[in-house]
């Protein structure tokens, strides 16, 4: 638009009024004014270009003329035009240009007055339009219009609100549309009161600590922490705390006004707003849409706050988004405590709990790591004394043992395992027994310290009463579940020609049901399948490996086969958890929940099922199953007739799970947790960056001058919790269930957790549209879930002590048949001799003198009778004592490392004592305020009412002064 064109604005009876120059009428950013009512109907013509018509609706609103270049306060996007109202939410929607014949059919019905009919006499007739294309366009632009019938009819009910909007479609993001909202005073105040948000009064009282011990020695552990708290100030410790209450209307002299602009923030003023969009529907069309239902059918393309400004650049203003990227978003603050207030203040209290669980699981990992790198050196140190581990690595035991695989392997000499026996030691030791319990105990202390500090943070940021309208928050029903009802309603209508309203039943979910218990199980199959095809590849592996002429490739054949398998699953693992993620939320929409916690919880639920069993299928294959379904020579066990099922090295299956359990592990939180939230972003900004390289000069020019809320449309959307919980309770799973055979787990853990919060903290702060905030007072399902998996580990590291590492039956040896007590002779203990003219046929090996000499008897570990016996081959008694041993160790580990846990549970109390006594005095006084208050109009009432009047009243109903019981409750108190 040139500053040459002219624009008339006339009314509908043909009488014009001023005419407006375009400078002043047509360059804005659409901020809405309303229109007196003997102004209504005014239409804005563009003689001159008349595809650049602006017209106006029935309801009547003006276009301010006001352009983001004269108006500086609008301070990037944060503000309206006027450079006041701060903007409080955005939405965002598809702007299509008319084409050149939808322009000039609605220009002529703009136009039609006498002025428009003669300049097009004096044009001459216009072009006959064809009718197939003006169908088509008729077509496309249904739906175009359809949406914005849809979206002018939510607006206007935002109006009625209270909201004020503005509309900005000339932006520097060409189609896409922007709808800012602001929450005015009055709506800010009754939509807090409705919300029942709870708000600092001007009342405060003393924060005592505890004794004066306790608070002499917090005052010494904050000073030598000192360097290790971020430098905002939130973390500094604070002596009194304002006493907070629900917000009233009709209370607001309890609280500090003097500043209505701070009084709600940024995270509470977008909560309000998106509480008012939830409500607020579109009811002229046959059935009513809502926010979530608009944004599903695509009426508006993405709704989100704004962040509080940019994080870098010189002429930057302090805010909070900066400040938590340079306290908490860096990696060059790794070392310091997270600012959790901060974090709450700006993103909400369900996401600063999940920061806070994090910091806290992480600071618990600490003396975990410590035990674990302790128990680890000390198997280091004492490999060397190890007695099994000796008699095997020594030469002068000749013994000979059985081959382990048919024809292609031959007899192989025990010392040969020698490496395998002494590394098995640095996992499989006393020490290992000692360790798991202690992680069972860790994680009721972990599950213990929790608690108390959720309880501080609900204290802290007064979510104490808040169960009760946390449930009448999360009614709101889902765009889907809507749009099923609606489908319903529909179908039944059109059958009985009534309306009714309708809601789904256990019978229309009943096919989604059905799907989903057959989807879980075919997924399970899969991961049981791909684990099977692992076992095969293995067998298969072993005996190609064998049959190499490469001495140095048969000497290494189990540590080729143990790795490699380990790499196969990892990446099989990594592939089939973003398969079964997008399953199991497939699954869950398929059921249409009805509100968001509903959907959630059973996300969670699928997806935690789906990849638990897939990350631990293999480890537990290894731990509970490989090396005891094998048979023994002359009767082994075959897998279609061909693969002979595998066994276990000498030292046992533990080094062979510690290896899968580490690489999983690690694989796990390098590949999926760390390299992909690094890899992706950095690529995503990498083809941002080849393609403004591609572009003009302009192009880099209009990037650099983007608003705030344009800014923010193109970061990724939050997609919830969801992700980043279930990585650290499959992580979780990891220290915990299997930790006696590797106790550097909670050490990798710790390492990672380390990274995991900077690329968390950065992602949230730079690459996510701000999320609304959410009011939470606990982390939800995710609780329940870690305290079953502390339960489940108990059992799993006592089947794993007992059954897959050899220290019952070195126990069951060294007490029961070693001749002096000690572990000498306890290799010659466990194997069993076997026969090797009792081969199956075509089992022989085909070099039967690889050693150099013929064999006649080879070794084989089990417990079984000798072939010159009665019963040859068949189990002995003392596979029977070690099997009653194992079970009872099961039995008496389980019961009393529970036990303990539970005494553990109830010596440590949910509630802090300091925190339950200040929760007793914010009761107290909060008492005392209204009664204060209610004497306060007493004693007005009594300076207004007549002698007489006050005379007659004290007779008729005497009233009990209640001074004393405010007072008392202090006193009893302090």
């Amino acid at each position: 638009m040139g500053s040459g064109k002219t624009y008339l604005v006339h009314n509908r009876s043909g009488n014009h009024l001023p005419e407006v120059d375009q400078q002043s009428a047509m360059r804005r950013n659409d901020t809405y004014i309303p229109v007196p009512l003997s102004d209504k109907g005014i239409d804005i013509i563009n003689i001159k270009t008349i595809e650049d018509i602006g017209y106006v609706q029935q309801d009547s609103i003006l276009l301010k003329s006001l352009s983001p270049e004269e108006n500086t306060q609008s301070r990037q996007g944060l503000y309206f035009q006027d450079g006041e109202r701060r903007v409080d939410y955005v939405l965002t929607y598809h702007v299509k240009k008319p084409s050149t014949a939808r322009s000039r059919r609605r220009s002529s019905r703009l136009t039609d007055n006498a002025l428009t009919r003669s300049l097009r006499r004096s044009r001459g007739p216009p072009p006959r339009e064809d009718p197939e294309i003006g169908a088509q366009e008729h077509r496309v632009d249904y739906h175009e219009d359809d949406k914005r019938f849809r979206r002018d009819e939510f607006e206007n009910n935002l109006r009625e609100m209270g909201l004020e909007l503005e509309k900005d479609e000339d932006t520097k993001t060409p189609g896409v549309g922007y709808v800012k909202i602001h929450a005015p005073w009055h709506v800010l105040c009754r939509e807090a009161e409705f919300m029942k948000l709870k708000m600092p009064t001007k009342k405060v009282y003393e924060v005592k600590k505890g004794s004066d011990l306790m608070e002499k020695i917090n005052t010494f552990i904050s000073k030598v922490t000192e360097p290790l708290h971020p430098n905002v100030e939130e973390t500094r410790i604070h002596n009194v705390k304002h006493l907070s209450y629900p917000f009233s209307r009709e209370k607001q002299h309890l609280f500090d006004l003097s500043d209505k602009d701070s009084f709600f923030d940024s995270k509470t003023r977008s909560s309000i707003v998106f509480e008012v969009l939830k409500r607020t529907k579109c009811t002229k069309a046959k059935y009513s849409m809502g926010i979530t239902s608009l944004l599903g059918n695509g009426v508006y393309t993405a709704a989100y706050p704004l962040h509080d400004g940019d994080i870098d650049g010189e002429n930057t203003d302090p805010n909070d988004r900066k400040l938590l990227y340079e306290e908490w978003a860096s990696y060059s603050v790794f070392y310091k405590y997270q600012p959790i207030g901060l974090i709450r203040k700006y993103f909400g209290e369900k996401i600063g709990l999940y920061f806070a669980w994090l910091g806290v699981y992480t600071q618990m990992l600490i003396p975990a790591s410590v035990v674990g790198v302790i128990v680890f050196l000390y198997g280091c140190a004492t490999v060397d004394d190890d007695i099994p581990s000796m008699e095997i690595c020594d030469p002068r035991h000749n013994i000979t043992m059985c081959p382990l695989c048919d024809r292609v392997c031959s007899y192989w000499k025990l010392n040969t395992a020698c490496g395998t026996a002494r590394a098995s030691h640095l996992f499989d030791n006393p020490a290992t027994v000692f360790f798991s319990i202690f992680m069972a105990l860790w994680a009721a202390m972990f599950m213990e310290h929790w608690k108390r500090r959720q309880m501080r943070l609900n204290y802290k940021w007064d979510l104490t009463g808040f169960e009760e309208e946390e449930e009448a928050l999360k009614d709101h029903p889902r765009a889907e579940y809507e749009f099923r009802v609606m489908q319903k309603s529909l179908q039944k209508e059109q059958k009985t020609h009534k309306t009714e309203k309708e809601k789904l039943t256990c019978r229309d979910r009943f096919p989604a049901y059905m799907t989903n218990i057959v989807m879980m199980l075919l997924m399970i199959g899969v991961t049981f399948a791909i684990v099977f095809g692992v076992i095969l590849y293995r067998i298969s592996t072993k005996a190609a490996l064998h049959m190499s002429s490469n001495p140095t490739t048969r000497s290494n054949v189990r540590l080729t086969v143990k790795t490699t398998a380990a790499i196969i699953n990892l990446v099989v693992i990594l592939i089939l958890d973003e398969v079964y993620g997008a399953v199991a939320r497939w699954l869950t929409i398929l059921e249409v929940p009805k509100t968001d916690k509903s959907f959630e919880e059973r996300l969670i639920f699928k997806t935690f099922i789906l990849k638990f069993v897939n990350a631990f299928t293999p480890i537990i294959y290894i731990a509970f199953f490989r090396g005891r379904l094998v048979g023994h020579p002359g009767s082994y066990l075959y897998v279609f007739e061909s693969y002979r099922m595998e066994e276990c090295a000498h030292g046992g299956c533990l080094m062979e799970l510690c290896i899968q359990l580490s690489i999983t592990m690690l694989g796990k939180q390098l590949i999926q947790n760390n390299l992909f939230e690094i890899g992706i972003p950095k690529l995503k900004k990498l083809i941002r960056y080849i393609k403004s390289k591609r572009s003009s000069f302009q192009e880099e020019e209009r990037e650099k001058k983007l608003q705030r809320y344009e800014t923010d449309h193109f970061l990724d959307p939050f997609a919830g919790l969801t992700p980043e919980y279930m990585e650290m309770i499959i992580q979780f799973g990891f220290v915990t269930l299997f930790v006696a055979s590797f106790p550097l787990a909670p050490l990798f853990a710790l390492l990672n957790n380390i990274i995991e919060i900077r690329l968390d903290a950065k992602k949230f702060v730079t690459e996510l549209r701000r999320p609304v905030a959410a009011r939470a007072k606990d982390i939800g399902i995710w609780y329940n879930i870690l305290r079953g998996i502390g339960k489940v580990a108990v059992i799993v590291n006592a089947f794993v002590i007992s059954f897959t590492s050899d220290f019952i039956p070195r126990l069951v040896y060294q007490y029961m048949y070693s001749p002096d007590g000690s572990m000498h002779g306890f290799v010659n203990h466990t194997l069993s001799y076997f026969n090797v003219s009792h081969f199956q046929e075509r089992t022989q090996p085909n070099q039967p003198l690889h050693l150099g000499y013929r064999v006649e008897i080879c070794r084989y570990k089990d417990y079984r009778e000798p072939p010159w016996s009665q019963t040859p081959y068949e189990i002995s008694k003392e596979f029977w004592a070690v099997l009653a041993a194992r079970l009872a160790f099961v039995i008496v580990f389980q019961n009393v490392v529970m036990l303990m846990s539970d005494i553990v549970d109830w010596l440590i109390p949910d509630i802090p004592k300091d925190i339950s006594l200040q929760i007793h005095k914010e009761k107290i006084l909060m008492v005392e305020l209204f009664m204060k208050e209610e004497q306060g109009k007493l004693q007005v009432l009594e300076s207004m009412t007549p002698r007489g009047s006050k005379d007659a009243c004290n007779n008729r109903s005497p009233m009990p002064r209640p001074r004393s019981t405010p007072q008392a409750h202090t006193n009893s108190n302090d």
